[in-house]
């Protein structure tokens, strides 16, 4: 823990301060703040405990650092800048900057070494809590009697605001009950937001709560102690079978004479005279940007870097010799590769499935889809807010994880939709899992931004949203959803599908567990639905998220465009018009993200431009359906919130009917 060539502790802080306020001074933009609270805190952790290469920042064993209050991102750029990442001075000049490397909140695949997008607080602490769970089941699943390949921390710094959030209470509550003994947090407590201070509306006994939780406290210790944040680490990694919080009090934006301690330094640029009065009184008498060598060369962590990894590599040659096929899957599992055998078993899963036709809700064919494709897929991680029986996200595979035996394969999240979707961001960040979650639909709105960083972050996040619309029934409006589908589908980077049938249920899950690069959100009825006729072409189509289900002899008048329950309506619409002798189309549009991906000359081959008579039909908001129908077009669609009554009612009352349809197809053909 000592410091070569006489450099002291102080002055290794200061590199940190030093950088984090010439950062935020250069882009006239960012939070000088918390960086400068934090960097005793981030000298004795990254320089005595983290273990990490920064020229390889995938070590699968590496330690996992996640900065929550992302706000202060200037503390980690400097952090990875000083330890030897690919991430120059420039760069740190760029803060802030179009296409840089250090935008301005820590952002995932832009710098190397930074875990996960923080900003959204609460959620950096709740990714980590994914993490430390991630780390603790691939131990239990892979580790053998003195072959532990699987044995790292999660640390993460939080700030008032992440404590504050509602989903910081989630998510340390169940990391507390599964007694996740390697997740470390450190909280800033400063005493200081944006509006000044806390006291007057954060007067929580955070100990006690945490505690409360069961985990780990350690209270009141001095953030600017190096001696004393040490020992607190310490202690946080002998106690294995709880989390730990450490209770860290530091002065927010420490060093700057006239500010720190205030709001003044939290979210803007100190000034050139403060940084000026700063330098002197932190004695640090070095331009903008600039670090001595002998301040750089006490903080790079390459060559440490590299013994721990190679270290690492010569535990996994043993391992691999001892145990090859359990070395084989570790491999696979945490490069995301998919069994070797996928590709044809679940082919012939789908094929078998259209082939023996089964007329069931589309949540009991995702639960056979689950059934069918846990058989092969052992990194399977599920879990649900407290719904599994009607969610039915639980197989004959699942097995819960609990405190005591990591080696479960099924998470019971309870009542934290927000925590949970954040969670499962984390554990798809550490790997070796392809994870997913459930709710009702309409709860995905506690959800909602932990789906927007997945999106954002362009990772693996499987959410199972059942009681898709007003056929939810009696349970009436607060339950049934309207407007979120159209809203997924909205988002950036969403794949969202609502399939029709078991078949289209099962080409969707499997969809989802390839797709690596994006969430994706499978909408599943609540009410049985009749399966579709199909030949192979058609079920080959589906994953182009749209395609003719049923077709004319001629050039079609009419085309009909449907999802999920409303696909068995608007077929017995077609067979009626059919019969009347119009020439109709229907599509099954289960995912219009995927069909919107297609190239023109598919798209035009399923909806011809010329052809302008279209009904589009489905028991969610009406009006994102006017890109597919036109001005000319019309949509049966929901215009208000639901009510509360039988579904077959509301499907009468709304005009969810095969004689509604018909209607208005012979009005549009005129």
């Amino acid at each position: 823990m000592s410091s070569s060539n006489a450099v002291s502790r102080k002055e290794l802080a200061n590199a940190i301060r030093a950088l984090s306020m010439d950062g935020v001074q250069q882009a006239n933009s960012g939070h000088p703040g918390a960086p400068m609270g934090m960097a005793d805190i981030a000298e004795v952790l990254w320089r005595g405990h983290l273990n990490h290469n920064p020229h390889n920042p995938n070590w699968a064993d590496r330690d996992r650092f996640v900065l929550s209050n992302g706000h202060g991102s200037m503390l980690i750029y400097s952090l990875l800048h000083l330890t030897g990442y690919d991430l120059s001075i420039d760069d740190l000049k760029n803060f802030r900057q179009l296409h840089s490397k250090t935008p301005g909140h820590p952002e995932y695949g832009y710098a190397p070494g930074v875990e996960t997008t923080t900003g959204p607080l609460g959620q950096g602490i709740t990714n980590a809590v994914g993490m430390a769970l991630a780390e603790k089941s691939m131990a239990e699943q892979f580790n053998q009697q003195g072959h532990d390949i699987v044995d790292h921390y999660t640390y993460t710094f939080m700030g008032d605001g992440c404590m504050m959030e509602g989903i910081s209470h989630e998510a340390c509550s169940l990391a507390g009950t599964l007694g996740l003994g390697k997740l470390i947090a450190f909280w800033d407590d400063n005493g200081i937001s944006i509006d000044g201070e806390v006291e007057g509306w954060f007067s929580d006994d955070t100990a006690k709560r945490f505690e409360a939780y069961g985990w780990h406290v350690i209270a009141t210790v001095d953030g600017h102690d190096a001696e004393a944040i040490n020992a607190a680490i310490e202690a946080a990694k002998a106690e294995t079978a709880k989390p730990t919080l450490i209770c860290c009090q530091t002065i927010i934006g420490f060093g700057s004479p006239n500010k720190a301690g205030s709001h003044d330094c939290h979210g803007a640029p100190l000034g050139a005279e403060e940084i000026t009065a700063a330098r002197e009184f932190l004695g640090w008498n070095h331009g903008p940007f600039e670090i001595p060598a002998d301040i750089a060369a006490n903080w790079n962590a390459t060559e440490a870097g590299n013994a721990k990894e190679t270290a690492w590599d010569q535990k996994f040659a043993a391992y691999s010799a001892a145990y090859p096929q359990l070395a084989a899957e570790f491999s696979r599992r945490i490069n995301g590769e998919l069994p070797a055998n996928w590709e044809t078993e679940t082919s012939k899963i789908i094929a078998d499935l259209q082939a023996n036709p089964a007329n069931i809700a589309s949540r009991k064919a995702s639960q056979n889809a689950l059934e069918a494709y846990g058989q092969l897929l052992p990194e399977f991680m599920g879990g649900s807010a407290d719904l599994a029986p009607s969610n039915l996200t639980m197989w004959s595979g699942s097995k819960s994880l609990t405190p005591t035996d990591a080696s479960g394969n099924y998470i019971h999240y309870g009542v934290r939709e927000f925590g949970m979707t954040a969670i499962i961001n984390g554990i798809a960040l550490h790997g070796g899992f392809v994870p997913y979650g459930a709710t009702f639909l309409m709860f995905m709105e506690y959800a909602r931004n932990a789906l927007r960083m997945a999106a954002l972050m362009k990772v693996q996040n499987i959410q199972v949203y059942t009681h898709d619309s007003i056929g939810l029934g009696e349970d009436g409006p607060t339950h049934q959803p309207v407007e979120q589908v159209a809203s997924l589908r909205l988002t950036p980077n969403m794949s969202t599908w609502r399939p029709c049938d078991q078949v289209e249920s099962a080409v969707a899950w499997k969809y989802a567990i390839e797709r690596k690069d994006g969430p994706t959100a499978l909408i599943f009825s609540r009410q049985n639905l009749d399966q579709q006729d199909r030949n192979a072409d058609q079920v080959a189509n589906i994953t182009k998220g749209g395609y003719i289900l049923k077709d004319c002899a001629a050039e079609p008048e009419l085309i009909l465009i449907a999802t999920g329950s409303e696909v068995g309506i608007a077929a017995q619409a077609y067979a009626e018009l059919t019969a009347a002798g119009r020439q109709v189309r229907l599509v099954s549009m289960p995912a219009t993200d995927l069909f919107d991906k297609q190239d023109a000359a598919y798209r035009e081959s399923v909806l011809p431009a010329n052809v302008t008579a279209r009904i589009a039909i489905e028991a969610g908001i009406a009006d994102y359906w006017y890109k597919y129908v036109g001005l000319n077009g019309r949509i049966i669609g929901m215009t208000t919130f639901g009510e509360s009554a039988p579904a077959d009612e509301l499907f009468t009352m709304f005009g969810f009917t095969v004689e509604n349809i018909v209607n208005n197809a012979n009005e549009l053909l005129g």
